[in-house]
């Protein structure tokens, strides 16, 4: 597994505020899409059928430390690392660069659930998958 995946933005005029700053909620699509870029690059999805089984994952946390501007037309680098696969879980560090600076970073727990017609359940992250996102294999767990 590569030690960090990324992609690139091209800010838009539409994701400034008044002061022509990227408003800070657009680090959490940004963060968003990296993710689904990153899952797709693995030929999974957030949001998939595993052997008979539907998995999402939502996110149990999320958070953005901002260090300076991204502005409009501004192309912005997105990485991601993926610190941590535990049993159920999934955790993401996002960095931000803008011209080689690092402006923004964000971080994301996601946890595997099984989809159904009654809600959502946390299960152990299947071994396959677990396998695909970097983790080391769990001694007893599937």
């Amino acid at each position: 597994m590569p030690t960090h995946f990324s992609i690139t933005h091209h800010v838009q005029f539409s994701e400034t505020d008044m002061a022509g700053v990227v408003h800070f909620s657009n680090y959490f699509r940004w963060m968003e899409a990296v993710e689904h870029a990153f899952f797709r690059s693995l030929g999974l999805s957030v949001a998939m059928e595993h052997e008979g089984i539907q998995i999402g994952w939502p996110r149990v946390s999320a958070s953005c430390e901002y260090l300076a501007p991204a502005r409009f037309e501004d192309e912005i680098e997105l990485r991601l690392w993926v610190t941590r696969v535990g049993q159920k879980s999934l955790n993401y560090e996002v960095e931000f660069l803008c011209r080689g600076q690092r402006i923004a970073r964000g971080r994301i727990s996601s946890v595997c659930c099984r989809l159904g017609p009654g809600g959502m359940e946390s299960m152990a992250i299947p071994a396959a998958l677990r396998e695909k996102l970097g983790g080391e294999p769990v001694i007893g767990h599937q």
